[in-house]
C-alpha cells in the first residue's frame, strides 16, 4: 500500500491543524499545496502555519520561492510534489498534501486531468513556460485589451475563442499563450487530454493517481466561516501584517529605483493582504493626504483584505463543488472523499480529527470504510446535494452565447437559459417588439408619403 493523504477546503477551516494531526498520528510529512505560501519572508500576509504549531513535522514546498519569482506552473508544481511524495514513502513515512491552491492539489491527485482551461493550471505545455523571460516580452501582442486578444485567438483557435467571455482577458490570454508556446491549439491539446481519460476510464485503469487516496474536506457553515475569516484578518494586523506588506512596498520602491519594473499581476504581488493595502503604501509615498486622510483610506483597504478574503473562500469552496467533485465523480471515488464539518471550534477534537483518524485507520487496514454522508449532518445535506445533481442531465458550460436585445454574453447553457428566463430579457423583448412597431408604422407612413408624392407629381404633369 502506498497510501496518499489529501487535506483541502477553504482559508481559514483549519486544512493545516488537520494535516499537522494526522501527520503526527501515523508518522506523517506535509507537502504544501498553497501557491502563495511558497514565497519566503511573508509568513502572514501567506498565512503560513507557524512553526510552533506545527509539531515538529517536517513541511515541503514551504518558503522555497523568492519574492521576484512567479508562482509556479502547474506542471513545476506536480512534478515537485510527486518527487517529494516519492522521499517521503521511501523514509518509510505517509504523505499528506495540504493547500488551498486546489488545481494543484487536484494535479497530484489525477492523471491527466484537464485541471482549469483558461487559467495559469493546465497541463500540457513545454518546459519553456518555466522561463524567466515573460510570455509578453516574446509576445508583446499578449498585453493588448481583450478585444485584440479575442480577435487573435478567433483567428487561430476558433474552437476556444468561443468559450470565453469576450471581456475575460486572462483566460482569452491564457489560450493564446498556450498557442504561441506550443505550436498547437489549446482546444487541440484538451481534446486529447479528454481522449486520454475516456481510455482510462474504459480500460478500468483509474483516474486516481495513487489507489489508496483519502481525500478530507475541512468545511464550516458559511455565516461562522466568514466570521471567522474577518477575526482572522483582525489578528493578522496584531501579529504584523502592516510591517509585511510595508517591506514589499519597500522592495517594490528599491526596484524602481534600479530601473527594474516588477509585474504587479503575477506571483506573490496578487497576495491578498499586499494588492489591497497598496494604495495605502502609495499614498504614503505621494505623501499628499493629511493624517485623517490616510487613517480613513488605511481603514478602507483593510475592510477590501476582509473582503477579498471571504471571496476567496467561496472561490475555494465553489472549485471543490464543482471540478474536484466532478473529477471525483469521473473517478467513480466519490467515497473518498470525505466532509469534516469544522463549524464548532470547540468540537474539533470529535467533529474532524477522530473521524478522520479513523477513517485513515481503515484505510490502512484494508477495512471498509463509512459512508461519507454519514459523519454529519453537514456532510448529508452538502454532498446529498451534489449526488442529486450528479443524477441530472449536465449542462454544458464551454460555450459563450450572446443576446443581442441586451448586449450581453454569457458563458455556459445555464447562464444563458437563465438569462432567456430573467425579467430584465423579457422586459428588452417587449421593448425590442414595440420599438420594431414604432419603426413598420413610420416606414410605413414614410412609404405612404412618398407615394402620395409621386402620385401628385404625375397628376400635375397630367394638367400640365
Amino acid at each position: 500500500m502506498n497510501p496518499l493523504i489529501a487535506v483541502v477546503g477553504a482559508t481559514g477551516t483549519g486544512k493545516s491543524k488537520l494535516a499537522v494531526d494526522l501527520a503526527s498520528r501515523f508518522n506523517g510529512e506535509i507537502i504544501n499545496g498553497d501557491a502563495m505560501q511558497m514565497y519566503r519572508g511573508l509568513p502572514i500576509i501567506t498565512n503560513q502555519i507557524p512553526i510552533e504549531e506545527r509539531n515538529g513535522i517536517p513541511h515541503h514546498l514551504l518558503s522555497c520561492v523568492d519574492l521576484e519569482e512567479e508562482a509556479w506552473r502547474i506542471s513545476k508544481f506536480k512534478s515537485e510534489a510527486l518527487r517529494m511524495i516519492d522521499e517521503i514513502r521511501a523514509r518509510g513515512k505517509i504523505p499528506v498534501l495540504v493547500g488551498g491552491t486546489h488545481y494543484y492539489t487536484q494535479s497530484v491527485l489525477f492523471k491527466d486531468q484537464i485541471v482549469g482551461e483558461g487559467s495559469e493550471d493546465e497541463e500540457g505545455l513545454p518546459e519553456t513556460s518555466t522561463e524567466t523571460v515573460s510570455t509578453s516580452t516574446k509576445w508583446p501582442i499578449l498585453d493588448s485589451s481583450p478585444e485584440v486578444l479575442m480577435e487573435k485567438l478567433k483567428e487561430v483557435d476558433p474552437a476556444m475563442a468561443q468559450r470565453w467571455h469576450p471581456k475575460d482577458g486572462r483566460k482569452i490570454r491564457r489560450s493564446l499563450e498556450i498557442y504561441f508556446q506550443t505550436g498547437r491549439r489549446a482546444s487541440d491539446i484538451y481534446a486529447e487530454q479528454q481522449l486520454m481519460k475516456q481510455k482510462a476510464v474504459s480500460n478500468d485503469e483509474g483516474l486516481l493517481r495513487f489507489k489508496d487516496t483519502m481525500i478530507f474536506w475541512v468545511h464550516a457553515e458559511k455565516e461562522i466561516l466568514n466570521k471567522r475569516l474577518n477575526a482572522r484578518v483582525d489578528n493578522m494586523l496584531e501579529q504584523g501584517l502592516m510591517s509585511e506588506a510595508q517591506s514589499m512596498s519597500n522592495y517594490l520602491q528599491q526596484k524602481k529605483t534600479e530601473g527594474i519594473e516588477v509585474d504587479m499581476t503575477r506571483g506573490v504581488w496578487v497576495s491578498i493582504g499586499f494588492k489591497e493595502l497598496a494604495p495605502y503604501f502609495a499614498a504614503l509615498e505621494e505623501a499628499n493626504l493629511s493624517d485623517g486622510e490616510l487613517q480613513t483610506l488605511k481603514l478602507n483597504c483593510i475592510e477590501s483584505i476582509r473582503t477579498a478574503t471571504r471571496q476567496y473562500g467561496r472561490s475555494q469552496i465553489k472549485w471543490i463543488r464543482n471540478k474536484l467533485w466532478k473529477a471525483m465523480s469521473d473517478a467513480g471515488m466519490t467515497n473518498r472523499l470525505y466532509l469534516l464539518d469544522s463549524s464548532d471550534v470547540s468540537q474539533w477534537d470529535e467533529c474532524v480529527t477522530k473521524p478522520s483518524e479513523n477513517i485513515v485507520q481503515s484505510m490502512l487496514n484494508g477495512e471498509s470504510t463509512p459512508e461519507p454522508k454519514t459523519l454529519s449532518e453537514l456532510a448529508n445535506v452538502v454532498l446529498g446535494a451534489k449526488e442529486d445533481q450528479a443524477g441530472q442531465k449536465p449542462i454544458s458550460n464551454t460555450e459563450c452565447f450572446s443576446c443581442d436585445i441586451c448586449q450581453k454574453t454569457m458563458t455556459g447553457e445555464d447562464q444563458w437559459k437563465a438569462h432567456l428566463t430573467s425579467y430584465s430579457h423579457k422586459r428588452g423583448v417587449k421593448s425590442a417588439a414595440r420599438k420594431a412597431e414604432r419603426d413598420a408604422y413610420f416606414q410605413k407612413r414614410e412609404s405612404e408619403s412618398q407615394k402620395t408624392s409621386t402620385d401628385a407629381g404625375g397628376d400635375a404633369q397630367t394638367i400640365n
